[in-house]
């Protein structure tokens, strides 16, 4: 029998896979504009004005990812399309929670135009936390109730972005209140960020309708938020085998999804994207057709989007080829009935960005980093003051202290310790806040760094005031972006002139600079699974245990401030 219509694309001789059953079978898939036109038995004529030749391939949904940031990249959208695209990434839900805390209604409005251009399905969540933690930090923006309100009615936006100020969620915050009230009314969903909550504290947080968590938790909390329906998102950080095999220890096996949430483009293109989760995912014993799953059918669901997931006609034809069920990097990849990939490379050449309407977002001068010098008010002597031990692991902070002697007024930390100093940068106000660092073995040198979770304030981590003033004039020169400095090296640098959080460049010199930058911080003795993440998120107030800002520290889980000195008040 032939098929009765021409079509534009016939994937010929390959197998397909059904995430709902699990079962592969030979099959050739027709494509008609953007959609799925039929899957036919093996060899069946059909008229086709492009015909790709399956054999050996496995033909499955495309990935959807239901919780990331495009800014983490470091890339602008059209560029973090492009590269992700081939990686079988075809469908992302954008929180743009970084750009919006530098600038606002308009970068959100900015990204959502950047988004329409690409190749790749961008939805997008509008911050939910700008600031992340009102009161406790400056940023370039905030958002209320009013303004969430009306941007939740905007075209292409479906979701209100992670609620990380679960805090004020548990203790009935007014401002809080009000903005989980206006995604109410709009009925879109609400996603979550909540590590380890737990008990009755998660009861509140579910009951104000925040259903969903991408953070690291226990295995014993992982349970706990399954149990009670929330969707699990777990990323690379989260597949520990501990909460793995608390999952898969169940009666049945719930439904989450894979998602990426922060990796930089230098990860991207050397290691993957959603493949790469998933092929943890696989590392750490989930079945194939469950990880699958996790990628296409249940993201696919949670966002509304039930036009995509599997392999069906009627269906949009985002589709990844692959050589077999536990290899997840994708031979070839549709968009829309479009090859936009093949063998993990793009097909489109790069995009440099054109216009950059978030230069000048970096309101420091040379006199300003100068003039950051770490002053108390206290009298000259020793004192213990509270320092931040960070981990080679994640990016969970714990409270330590270290002594420091004071002499008029100055902090004599050079050469005792490492530190962390915090300068505003969006008012021009001159303020600083300084804190010890632990944790880790630092050479002489310093990383500045204006891509700092969320306020993304100019954040320098020292162990030399000579270098930090290089890092950080570097950086502010630059308008933004990340510098690291080590003695007898030359700096190693990438500017992120959009906002100070994303380049203009192409991905490809984006990696090559954010891979130097990284390199430099690991061989200064900066060590984690992911350093940029545990580096920018030192100033994230709704972090677990203790962070810091421009304003000072911040113990976390109390939602209050950390006194300087241990013992103060």
């Amino acid at each position: 029998m032939t098929h009765p219509e021409p079509v534009d694309l016939l994937l010929r001789g390959g197998r397909v896979v059904s995430v709902q059953t699990g079962e592969v079978w030979a099959a050739d898939v027709a494509v008609t504009g953007e959609r799925i036109r039929a899957v036919l038995p093996p060899g069946t004529p059909v008229r086709a004005t492009e015909v790709i030749d399956a054999t050996g391939l496995i033909v499955a949904p495309g990935y959807v990812d239901a919780h990331m940031h495009i800014e983490s990249s470091l890339v602008a959208p059209a560029e973090f399309a492009r590269v992700t695209l081939p990686r079988g990434t075809t469908t992302v839900l954008a929180d743009a929670h970084e750009i919006v805390n530098v600038a606002g209604r308009d970068a959100q409005a900015w990204m959502i135009e950047q988004g329409r251009a690409t190749r790749q399905t961008m939805c997008w969540a509008v911050p939910s936390c700008v600031p992340a933690l009102d009161g406790f930090e400056t940023a370039g923006a905030r958002l209320d109730a009013a303004d969430i309100d009306e941007m939740l009615g905007w075209e292409g936006v479906t979701t209100l972005g992670e609620v990380m100020d679960y805090r004020a969620v548990v203790s009935g915050d007014p401002r809080m209140r009000g903005i989980v009230e206006a995604a109410q009314r709009h009925g879109v969903r609400l996603d979550g960020h909540c590590p380890n909550l737990s008990g009755a504290e998660l009861g509140e947080y579910l009951w104000a309708g925040i259903d969903s968590d991408h953070c690291k938790n226990t295995p014993e909390v992982a349970l706990e938020k399954a149990r009670l329906g929330m969707l699990l998102m777990l990323q690379e950080k989260c597949l520990t085998p501990e909460v793995v095999d608390a999952l898969l220890g169940l009666p049945h096996l719930p439904d989450f999804c894979l998602v990426t949430d922060d990796v930089a483009v230098d990860a991207i293109l050397s290691r993957g994207h959603l493949d790469r989760v998933g092929a943890v995912a696989l590392e750490r014993g989930m079945s194939p057709l469950a990880v699958l799953r996790a990628l296409t059918v249940h993201p696919a669901r949670r966002l509304g989007l039930h036009d995509r997931g599997v392999v069906s006609p009627g269906k949009r034809a985002d589709l990844v080829l692959l050589r077999s069920l536990t290899d997840l990097t994708p031979a070839l990849v549709l968009a829309g009935g479009v090859v936009v990939g093949r063998d993990a490379r793009p097909v489109q050449e790069a995009v440099r960005l054109a216009d950059n309407p978030f230069s000048g977002t970096v309101r420091l001068d040379a006199e300003a980093v100068e003039a950051a010098v770490w002053r108390v008010d206290l009298p000259d002597g020793e004192h213990a003051f509270r320092a931040m031990r960070v981990n080679t692991v994640d990016t969970y902070t714990e409270p330590d202290e270290v002594v420091l002697p004071v002499r008029d007024g100055v902090v004599e930390w050079e050469g005792r310790t490492a530190v962390v100093a915090v300068l505003e940068r969006h008012t021009g106000s001159g303020r600083a806040s300084f804190a010890p660092v632990t944790g880790h073995d630092l050479g002489v040198g310093a990383f500045a760094t204006t891509y700092a979770h969320d306020s993304h304030n100019l954040t320098v981590i020292a162990t030399a005031s000579a270098a930090l003033r290089e890092a950080a004039g570097t950086v502010v020169a630059a308008g933004g972006g990340m510098c690291a400095v080590r003695e007898g090296h030359p700096p190693a640098t990438l500017e992120l002139p959009v906002g100070g959080v994303m380049s203009d460049r192409s991905a490809e010199e984006v990696a090559a600079a954010s891979g130097a930058v990284r390199g430099a911080l690991e061989a200064w003795g900066w060590h984690n699974r992911n350093v940029f993440m545990s580096v920018s998120t030192l100033t994230l107030p709704v972090s677990p245990q203790v962070k810091i800002t421009d304003r000072g520290l911040v113990r976390v889980v109390e939602r209050a401030w950390e006194p300087e000195t241990v013992g103060g008040s």
